[in-house]
């Protein structure tokens, strides 16, 4: 590991732990040449994944969209950032235990509605209204009715 203060390639490991988060490893480095400190993290390296869009164009899959798209349908609603994050990571768990080089974005859209489902009913359907793109009403309550059986 080089070092960040003078570019010395040989640093020693002096303590090494979990991270906060328990998926990377926080290591405490010295640099042998000037003597300071610095900190690492080590994760393991996901398996890049491709999001097939509905015109069928291809992307790579961004955890900053599912993001935002669930802080749109939670805007205003009593849910904290801590269980948004949750969220995300649960939806991001599913989509590389799959093991999947691609995946749909409807895939995606579902196991994003299925949590917020779970989590908050107001959400949830602002989140399909964007997803599903209702086109009248009568799509809206049908969705409203799906939720109340």
């Amino acid at each position: 590991m080089k070092c960040p203060f003078c570019s010395e390639e040989n640093t020693k490991v002096i303590d090494s732990r979990p991270a906060d988060d328990n998926s990377s490893i926080r290591r405490r480095r010295v640099c042998n040449a000037c003597g300071k400190r610095f900190t690492t993290y080590e994760k393991v390296e996901a398996i890049p994944l491709i999001v097939i869009k509905k015109d069928n164009n291809r992307e790579q899959y961004d955890r900053s969209k599912i993001a935002s798209g669930i802080l749109r349908a939670c805007h205003k609603r009593p849910i904290s950032a801590e269980q948004i994050n949750t969220l995300v990571d649960a939806v991001e768990t599913e989509l590389f235990s799959r093991e999947e080089k691609e995946i749909s974005c409807n895939v995606i859209g579902e196991l994003v509605m299925d949590k917020l489902k779970e989590l908050d009913a107001v959400a949830y359907v602002r989140f399909a209204s964007v997803y599903r793109e209702f086109k009248d009403v009568n799509t809206f309550m049908d969705e409203l009715k799906k939720i109340l059986e």
